[in-house]
């Protein structure tokens, strides 16, 4: 699972006010994508056992995205200048309206996408309010 765009404009532009980045800052892969491990197409799943190794593989490689989704927001709590940019209710929107349109090219429902990713948004700016604290005491 990879996107082939950035879901933000920001990132193009370089940051939200539309700075340059820093030549020294330029993007660099992190890794390698996080691999899949083999499982049965869900359209040639003869049993459940094909189901449940099919979605556990999916799983593991979910929690490996959302745990580098949480070290982003671990430094958004490094580089925000002050804790009321925690929240940013445009950028909430930003983001699950480029998700419903991911969503949609790869036939997720938005009946799933939607919630989830407004919950994961949820816990993601719940962390980093309280790496925000605990890094500014």
């Amino acid at each position: 699972m990879c996107w082939s765009a950035p879901l933000s404009d920001d990132v193009l532009a370089g940051s939200p006010t539309g700075a340059k980045p820093h030549p020294m800052h330029k993007p660099t892969p992190i890794g390698p994508s996080v691999a899949v491990d083999a499982r049965v197409d869900p359209a040639a799943c003869q049993t459940m056992v094909e189901v449940r190794a099919g979605v556990d593989a999916l799983d593991r490689a979910l929690v490996a995205l959302i745990a580098e989704r949480q070290r982003y927001m671990d430094a958004a709590a490094r580089i925000k200048p002050d804790r009321d940019a925690v929240h940013d209710d445009a950028r909430i929107e930003d983001v699950v309206a480029k998700v419903l349109a991911a969503a949609e090219i790869h036939h997720l429902a938005p009946e799933i996408a939607e919630p989830v990713w407004r919950l994961l948004i949820d816990r993601c700016i719940a962390h980093e309010f309280a790496t925000y604290d605990r890094t500014r005491r």
